[in-house]
């Protein structure tokens, strides 16, 4: 059954739009040079790598920006898994646009598959508890908002957007408070509107204590061992959100993920997660040329 998954088309434009005129600048100098203006050509993407994918409509949007008259046949969706091999889209249409969208294409889609794919396997390693997965702001500039669309692809969930969407008082905020953890939370229950969770940052049992007496709605366990966020779980006792943060690991998640504490936030879903390879091959029509590199078919006449 097909998955959809929220996705804001006019951002997927802006960033579709930045990417392109960051790559291809006043012109293609290549493709202009090498590539009748009259070519045609079928294009087929594939995976190299198993994973999930995410990012195909990002991809689509490229080709499409550069010729609307591209036609795309799509085989597999966001969120789908994938093995090397696999087909994901095939592109028909003027060769010099496909050729020209190609880098910005894969580009969006190797990374927001990366994003997805490692964030399944965090999500795998923690099946079974009540541990949810969820990403943090240390994304790439200007791409934050696609990075945390493929956490969710990839089954996890977003922590907050930004500064503006959620109070978080962090180690560096309660040194520079003169009334400590306490006079913060205060605070921040003063200036901010209701409906934002106030969440406080601690690195010990007794900074959980203060934060719970001060009435933070959410704590965040930094850096603590399993045994010590089991402790503070059992503080808190539910009046609380507990998260686990700080060097988490697929190799550290299922202990952290068995401490009891909700929430597990993993900055390695979008700092660290290795691009999935993806590989566009040509069928080139034109002016009496016929160049092909599929390895073992031709693409499929195109439906869409």
């Amino acid at each position: 059954m097909l998955r959809t998954f929220e996705l804001d088309r006019r951002a997927v434009r802006r960033a579709v739009a930045a990417a392109l005129a960051e790559d291809v600048g006043p012109g293609d100098v290549t493709t202009l040079a090498t590539i009748p203006a009259g070519a045609t050509c079928e294009a087929l993407l594939r995976t190299r790598d198993p994973g999930v994918v995410a990012g195909l409509p990002v991809a689509i949007a490229a080709f499409r920006r550069l010729d609307p008259a591209v036609e795309i046949v799509e085989y597999r969706h966001d969120g789908d898994a994938v093995s090397p091999g696999d087909r994901l889209l095939s592109v028909v249409g003027p060769a010099r646009a496909v050729l020209t969208a190609e880098r910005v294409a894969l580009n969006f889609a190797q990374r927001l598959s990366g994003v997805a794919t490692i964030t399944a396997r965090f999500v795998a390693a923690v099946a079974g508890t009540k541990a949810i997965i969820v990403d943090t702001r240390k994304t790439t500039p200007g791409l934050r908002y696609l990075e945390k669309y493929a956490v969710r692809v990839g089954g996890g969930h977003n922590h907050r957007f930004g500064l503006y969407d959620g109070v978080l008082i962090k180690d560096n905020h309660i040194a520079a408070t003169p009334d400590g953890i306490g006079g913060a939370v205060l605070a921040a229950r003063r200036a901010v509107p209701h409906s934002l969770r106030v969440e406080v940052e601690t690195d010990s049992l007794d900074q959980v204590r203060e934060a719970l007496e001060a009435g933070a709605d959410a704590i965040l366990l930094d850096n603590m061992s399993p045994e010590t966020m089991r402790q503070a779980v059992e503080i808190v006792g539910g009046r609380a959100i507990t998260e686990a943060s700080g060097g988490i690991t697929l190799a550290t998640v299922r202990a952290a993920a068995e401490s009891g504490v909700d929430l597990i936030s993993v900055g390695a879903l979008t700092h660290s997660a290795p691009s999935l390879d993806l590989g566009l091959d040509f069928t080139l029509h034109g002016a009496g040329v016929r160049i092909s590199t599929y390895p073992d078919e031709r693409a499929p006449s195109p439906s869409s």
